[in-house]
C-alpha cells in the first residue's frame, strides 16, 4: 500500500492541474474578453468654434459618449472649409458642417450624407455693417469681409439676391470669420460676414453705436443649418457608433436644459467665452430635438425640411459656380439613425 498511494496521489494532482490549466486559460481569455468590450472606440468628430454645437461641447466635457463605449474627441478647425476634406483624407471620422458644405460635397462627388440636423441658425450668423449702411442695397462697391466657401459667403450671397446684386458689385476680401472684428475695428473695410461669438465682439464694439446687423440668419430661416456628417462608407461599416454619437448629442443638449448654468460654464470654456455670453449667444441657435428631427429628412415646402433649403441653397450655389449639378436630397441624407431613435 505504501508504494501505491504516491502513485494515487500524483495521479490526483495530475489530474487536477488538467482541470485547473483549462479554467485558467478560460478565465484570461474572459478576462481579456472583458477588457476589449470595456474599452471605449476613439472617434475624431471635425467642428469649428460654435454656439449651436454647445450639447456636443458637452457631451465631451462630460465623457457622455461613455454610456455608448465611445471616447468622442472634437477636433476643432478654424476654417470650416477644411473640415469635409479632412473628413474625405480621413483625419476626422465625423463632422459638423452647414448643409451647403455637404451639398458642395456631394455635388463634386463625395459621398457624404448628413445621419442628424443639430441647429438651425437664427440669428447666430450675421452681415454686420457701420452705422452709415443702412439697407442692403448700400453694399454696393463697398469692401466686405468673409470667408469664401462658407456659411458667411452663402448668407452673403442670399442677401445681394435679395437686394438684387451679385457678387460683381461688392469687392470682397477673404478672412476667417474670426479676423472680421479686428478688420473692422481698424476701418479696413465697413462691412463683414461672421457668426458668434465673432458677432457679438464687433457688436459690442464702441458701447454698441459703431457697428450693427444690417442682415442675419433669422431673415433667412432654416437655410443656415448645421449637420453631422459621415462619409457612407463609415456609416455602414459603423452604424453603431454613428449611432453612438447621435445619442450622446441627445444626453449633452438633454445636460443643457437640466443643467443650464453649469452647461454654460461647459460650453464657455470650450468656445472661450463667459457663461454670461453664451447664454446670451443661445438665442440666436435652435438646437432640435430628437421629437422635431426627422420633419428635417421627410419632404415639404418649409426650408426647415432638406428638400426645400436644399434647392434654395442648391440653385444659390450653381449660380456662384461652386456647383454644376444640384444632386438629389436622397444623396445628401441618411434619417435611418434619427427616425429610429425617434420611434423609441
Amino acid at each position: 500500500m505504501t508504494s501505491f498511494l504516491p502513485s494515487l496521489q500524483s495521479g490526483a494532482q495530475s489530474l487536477l492541474g488538467r482541470l485547473i490549466r483549462p479554467l485558467a486559460v478560460l478565465a484570461l481569455a474572459g478576462s481579456a474578453a472583458t477588457a476589449a468590450v470595456a474599452a471605449p472606440t476613439p472617434l475624431k468628430i471635425g467642428t469649428v468654434v460654435w454656439i449651436g454645437y454647445g450639447p456636443f461641447y458637452v457631451a465631451e466635457a462630460q465623457d457622455l459618449f461613455k454610456k455608448y463605449n465611445l471616447k468622442v474627441s472634437l477636433q476643432v478647425f478654424s476654417d470650416p472649409a477644411l473640415i469635409p476634406p479632412a473628413l474625405v483624407g480621413g483625419a476626422i471620422d465625423g463632422a459638423m458642417v452647414t448643409y451647403d458644405q455637404v451639398i458642395g460635397q456631394v455635388a463634386a462627388g463625395k459621398a457624404q450624407k448628413v445621419v442628424m440636423p443639430i441647429d438651425y441658425s437664427n440669428g447666430g450668423d450675421a452681415i454686420v455693417a457701420d452705422r452709415s449702411i443702412v439697407k442692403l442695397a448700400d453694399m454696393k462697391g463697398k469692401k466686405i469681409g468673409y470667408n469664401p466657401l462658407s456659411p458667411s459667403d452663402f448668407l452673403l450671397s442670399y442677401a445681394l439676391s435679395k437686394a438684387g446684386l451679385s457678387a460683381k458689385d461688392i469687392t470682397p476680401v477673404s478672412m476667417t470669420p474670426e479676423a472680421v472684428p479686428a478688420a473692422m475695428a481698424s476701418g479696413q473695410m465697413p462691412i463683414g460676414v461672421t457668426y458668434e461669438p465673432s458677432l457679438s465682439q464687433i457688436v459690442g464694439q464702441g458701447g454698441g453705436k459703431k457697428f450693427k446687423v444690417l442682415f442675419s440668419s433669422k431673415d433667412a430661416p432654416g437655410l443656415i443649418a448645421d449637420v453631422l456628417v459621415f462619409d457612407d462608407k463609415f456609416i455602414k461599416a459603423r452604424p453603431t457608433e454613428v449611432s453612438g454619437v447621435i445619442q450622446g448629442y441627445l444626453d449633452g443638449l438633454a445636460f443643457m436644459r437640466a443643467k443650464p448654468d453649469e452647461a454654460a460654464k461647459i460650453i464657455g470654456k470650450a468656445m472661450g467665452v463667459s457663461a454670461k455670453e453664451v447664454r446670451e449667444q443661445l438665442s440666436g441657435v435652435y438646437n432640435i430635438p430628437l421629437a422635431e428631427m426627422p420633419k428635417a429628412f421627410a419632404k415639404g415646402k418649409d426650408t426647415t425640411s432638406y428638400y426645400a433649403s436644399g434647392a434654395v441653397i442648391g440653385g444659390l450655389l450653381k449660380a456662384k459656380g461652386q456647383i454644376t449639378t444640384l444632386p438629389a436630397t436622397e444623396a445628401t441624407i441618411d434619417a435611418q439613425f434619427v427616425n429610429a431613435l425617434a420611434k423609441k
